[in-house]
């Protein structure tokens, strides 16, 4: 599990490293204006590949793990599966061209459009699902690692001017599609696909509660860019695009134990290993409630040198919408605990679905609400309180029907801890230094703050772990 949990976090690092090192250079290059058109365009193709998925990506790694010692097993689910989104991707493709073709909206963009329905019928090559399943991270990582660094390498070479949009746009897709190509052409090595004797009719009735979830999560989650785009500009998208990546960009590491320990809470909860998932519970819950905290703080009250830093002076008056979002990291962290760490290995898909039902519905009301009047900080609210309102509801019905023990002291330890940040960043700023310089001292010392704090006064287990863990490491090297 140690291995897997490196090779995953290396993924999570990944992913912030890359925008950290790519937005800043793009935002200046593009604008706001040029970000927004990108965004809308991808995250409606998005959308709609999706929707080809079927909800795959998740049923995917539960079907996957309870075969995965059965090769013969193993290759007819995966098969089937493949089968399914195969289909699915070739159909929705067509929904897609003759939306963007016959509708006046995509027609300025058109050919933005047109070149992201990639997205969509290339979408059954994304398989992160099977090695997941397998507990495979290794291939998931080196592959991010590869794909990442090259389309790095061809932003700051091929992007130069207001022009290149079209270009951007492209090694965005490449960044998606290399993943996905890289991983499928691997998968080889662990299974084989069949033809024969397969049914793919036992996945159709899982699958469709996990669909029609997954449209409804994504109507807040992946078409908030879009929504944001009918109802006001190109330009108010780019602000709320600049400030969600900003925001967003630490799911993945807060997230990213629990995709290790999914496997082996889907096994617990089928064998009905109380004492399993509930260790493998509270080792989840310390973790999130340890990083999504402060992540949160630091970054509403450094947004200001974190918008200037990574997105230019165009994109100052997105301060208050990244304010608004720093609440994200919290929200979705414990969402993701809620629902793919516990209802979802419980089968408890059609709960998942009527929590987000209702978020939708909340979202759209919010959406249509606050946008005309306050742009994309009314995007922030109806996002940050969708976000809320679905984490709250899977909690209900978790406590409706069972009884795991949640440990709510570290909440509060960690806010504690956290509100440290307030005078140290003031303090930072009135030596008026760069604003890079004001950020990087700032994270530094509040990081420093923080762990002395959750040490030294609330003794906290994931520290006193890693401190035993270093000097064990220590003690062997010193031998």
């Amino acid at each position: 599990m140690k291995k897997n949990y490196i090779y995953n976090l290396l993924i999570s690092i990944v992913n912030i490293l890359f925008p950290i090192l790519s937005f800043p250079y793009a935002s200046r290059i593009l604008g706001s204006v040029g970000i927004g058109k990108v965004q809308i365009v991808s995250s409606f193709a998005i959308y709609f590949s999706l929707i080809a998925a079927l909800g795959i990506p998740i049923y995917g790694i539960q079907a996957v793990a309870k075969v995965r010692h059965n090769r013969k097993e193993l290759s007819k689910v995966f098969s089937e599966l493949i089968i399914i989104h195969f289909v699915m991707s070739i159909i929705v493709s067509v929904v897609y061209v003759f939306i963007i073709s016959f509708f006046s909206f995509f027609a300025a963009n058109i050919q933005l459009y047109y070149y992201s329905v990639l997205i969509v019928i290339m979408g059954f090559t994304s398989v992160d699902w099977f090695y997941i399943g397998l507990e495979e991270f290794r291939i998931i990582s080196v592959r991010a690692v590869v794909v990442k660094i090259a389309a790095l390498i061809f932003l700051f070479f091929f992007v130069k001017n207001l022009q290149d949009v079209r270009m951007y746009l492209f090694i965005f897709l490449f960044s998606i599609l290399g993943n996905n190509f890289i991983s499928f052409a691997l998968i080889n090595k662990s299974t084989s696909f069949i033809y024969k004797n397969i049914n793919i009719k036992k996945h159709l009735r899982p699958l469709i509660f996990i669909f029609a979830t997954n449209i409804a999560t994504s109507m807040y989650m992946i078409l908030d860019s879009v929504i944001l785009g009918f109802l006001s500009t190109e330009s108010a998208v780019g602000l709320y695009t600049a400030s969600v990546k900003l925001t967003k960009i630490s799911v993945p590491f807060i997230t990213s134990l629990g995709v290790i320990l999914l496997p082996n809470l889907s096994k617990g909860f089928n064998d009905n290993n109380q004492t399993q998932v509930q260790g493998l519970l509270n080792k989840s819950f310390l973790y999130i409630s340890f990083f999504s905290i402060p992540i949160a703080m630091g970054l509403y009250v450094l947004a200001p040198e974190f918008i200037y830093v990574f997105s230019g002076m165009k994109f100052l008056n997105a301060i208050p919408c990244m304010q608004i979002l720093s609440l994200l990291p919290v929200f979705i962290g414990f969402g993701y605990f809620f629902s793919i760490q516990i209802l979802v290995p419980l089968g408890k898909n059609k709960e998942i679905f009527y929590s987000v039902v209702v978020g939708m519905l909340i979202g759209f009301a919010l959406n249509f609400l606050f946008v005309p009047r306050m742009n994309e900080k009314g995007a922030a609210i109806a996002n940050v309180t969708c976000e809320a309102i679905v984490t709250i509801l899977y909690y209900y019905f978790i406590k409706k029907e069972y009884s795991f023990h949640y440990d709510w002291g570290l909440l509060l330890k960690s806010l504690l801890s956290s509100l440290f940040f307030i005078p140290i960043v003031l303090s930072v700023r009135s030596l008026n230094l760069n604003e890079l310089f004001t950020l990087s001292i700032s994270i530094v010392i509040c990081s420093l703050s923080y762990f002395m704090a959750q040490y030294y006064f609330f003794k906290n287990q994931l520290i006193l772990k890693i401190i035993v863990w270093l000097r064990i490491k220590i003690t062997q090297i010193k031998n």
